[in-house]
Order: structure tokens, then C-alpha cells, then sequence
């Protein structure tokens, strides 16, 4: 069993912006040296490969293979790859969606990769862009009780389970305000509905208690989706709320300091048998530093020092064996 010792704790690639190759002729070699550089010297051995970063279903299989390259020359091991904002079930890309995901399984397979994260949230709108925090203006809206649209997501994961089970990886599904996957009782129905071992649920509980708006209590999110999860999205933020006046407000800050309280949600965790990748996210500011804060106190705090007996996992983990 993991300990505080071992455990995979993820920098996110959140804080290293757009190094996507400009053309198919030529990798940006340099530039991935020096941000996954920049990773390891914050203290990392472990990177999530955000596809912000790089767009990596996209790749040739020239640069991803400089890309690996990369990796193993700054000394990082790719524990695992969260491919965002492109939706299976987007009203006019969802197909092209769909093939971008497969095309990323394969790359994330090629470079070692044990889980890959996915989700049903949609690219930011243009007023979510001019905001400081995109999260305070409302987004896409999954449509409730729409049951071809909701077969249509059970149908298109389950197929990106079944070629991630094929290549020996974990399909991870991340939780996302106003989705399918935007409440527990939704999420937890999604991921039973597509019915695989290797499909499981990220519980980014973050991305839901930050709304301006009437929430889920973390406790009630993370005691029912981590039974289901196999992959872990972890950062936090200060909440204020005056329901009286419809006044809501949240501001990114550290694992340790906001209303998520990681030592309880890691005790939930570890009684319902997660023993997967943790990915430590942070917006604004140094958001690398902070994710490596955010690592240390998860270390040095909250993790287990000495072997635990977790309780049964409804879905497979794993942090590297194989899994095909």
C-alpha cells in the first residue's frame, strides 16, 4: 500500500501555459526542456501532462517521441495525462472530440502514462475569458433529463474505456460544475451506466464548491464519488456565503487553507480504497509553487506516514503495474 513516502503526487502543467508545436516539421524541443525543468526543480518527480500544455492526440509521432525524450531527460515520470474541454458530446465537435481522445490514449500509452483524465466540460466561453476567475460567469449547461444526449455520453466513454483497457491504461472521468459529471449522484450514475472496471471518476470537488452559487458540501461529494475513483485532481479555495442575500465568493488558495478540508477528504479517500495518482492543481499567481506547497503538506501532513488498510474500491487503480 502507498505511503507519504511513495505516493505519485502530480505537478499539473496548469502554470507552464500553450507549448504546443506552431507546425508539423518541428517540436519546440527547448521549450519542453526548460518547463518540465522548471518542474523537476520545484521538487516534482511526478507531472500530469496537461493537455493545455500541449494538445497531445495531436502530435506526430516525431515529437512525441522528443517528447518522451524530454521527459526522461529532466528525470519526470508522466504518472498521468487530463485531457480538458473538449466534450464527447458537444453539439457540433463531438465527434471530432472523440477522435482527439482516442488519438490521446494511444500518445499517453506510447509515453508510459497510467490513467488518463477526460471530462464533459466545454471550452471557455468569450465573457468567461475576460473574467479573472472564468468559474464567476456562467458556462455550457449539460441538458437534464435528456436521455439521447445522456446514452450518447455513456456510449462515447464506454468507448474510450474499452481502447483504454485495450492499451493497458485507466479512463478517469472529472468531476465539472453544470455537466453530467457536475453533482455526485449524476457522476456516480455515469460511471456506473458505462459499466467498466477501468472507468472510473476523478473527484475534482474544487471545480463544484467554487461556483457563485448554492453548492454541494464537499463531505456529501467526496464520500459518495471516491469509492469510484482512480484518479484525484486536488486544489482548493476560500469560500464566503451570505444565502440570505444570494452572496457567494470564492478565491483560489492552498490545499491546507480552504474550505475543502484535504484531511478529512484524504481519510475518505483512503477508507474507500483510493490508492491512485494525486494531481495538484493551483490558478492564478505562482500557481506552481503553490502546487508544490500543496504537495509538501499532502507529504508532510495528511498522507499516511506507515501502511493503511484501505477499504474496497469499486473500480481498479493503479499507479504505474499493468493494467491491460
Amino acid at each position: 500500500m502507498l505511503t507519504a513516502n511513495d505516493w505519485p503526487i502530480a505537478a499539473a502543467l496548469l502554470s507552464q501555459g500553450d507549448a504546443h508545436p506552431t507546425g508539423e516539421a518541428g517540436s519546440p524541443v527547448e521549450r519542453w526542456r526548460v518547463d518540465l525543468l522548471e518542474i523537476a526543480d520545484a521538487g516534482f518527480s511526478d507531472v500530469d501532462l496537461t493537455d493545455s500544455w500541449v494538445r497531445y492526440g495531436d502530435l506526430t509521432p516525431r515529437q512525441a517521441t522528443d517528447l518522451g525524450e524530454c521527459l526522461a531527460a529532466t528525470g519526470l515520470a508522466p504518472a498521468s495525462l487530463s485531457a480538458i474541454r473538449r466534450s464527447v458530446i458537444d453539439e457540433r465537435h463531438g465527434a471530432e472530440h472523440l477522435a482527439y481522445a482516442h488519438r490521446t490514449l494511444d500518445v499517453a500509452a506510447g509515453l508510459g502514462v497510467g490513467v488518463v483524465s477526460v471530462g464533459l466540460h466545454r471550452a471557455l466561453t468569450p465573457e468567461q475569458r475576460r473574467q479573472l476567475w472564468f468559474w464567476t460567469v456562467e458556462g455550457h449547461r449539460d441538458p437534464v433529463d435528456d436521455d439521447d444526449t445522456w446514452s450518447l455520453a455513456v456510449t462515447r466513454l464506454r468507448e474510450l474505456g474499452r481502447h483504454a483497457g485495450e492499451v493497458g491504461l485507466l479512463l478517469s472521468l472529472e468531476l465539472y460544475e453544470h455537466t453530467y459529471l457536475g453533482t455526485a449522484a449524476s457522476a456516480v450514475r455515469l460511471v456506473e451506466d458505462i459499466g467498466l472496471d477501468v472507468v472510473g471518476l476523478n473527484p475534482d470537488i474544487g471545480n463544484l464548491i467554487r461556483l457563485h452559487e448554492p453548492v454541494e458540501g464537499w463531505r456529501a461529494v467526496a464520500e459518495a464519488t471516491m469509492p469510484y475513483a482512480n484518479f484525484w485532481h486536488v486544489k482548493n479555495y476560500t469560500r464566503d456565503e451570505d444565502a440570505a442575500a444570494g452572496l457567494f465568493s470564492t478565491v483560489p488558495t492552498s490545499l491546507e487553507l480552504g474550505v475543502i478540508n484535504y484531511r478529512e477528504a484524504v481519510k475518505i479517500a483512503l477508507r474507500s480504497g483510493f490508492q491512485g495518482v494525486i494531481c495538484v492543481e493551483h490558478y492564478g499567481g505562482d500557481g506552481l509553487s503553490v502546487s508544490a506547497t500543496n504537495r509538501d503538506y499532502l507529504r508532510g501532513r495528511v498522507l499516511p506516514r506507515r501502511e493503511y488498510s484501505p477499504g474496497v474500491s469499486r473500480v481498479r487503480q493503479t499507479h504505474g503495474e499493468d493494467v491491460g
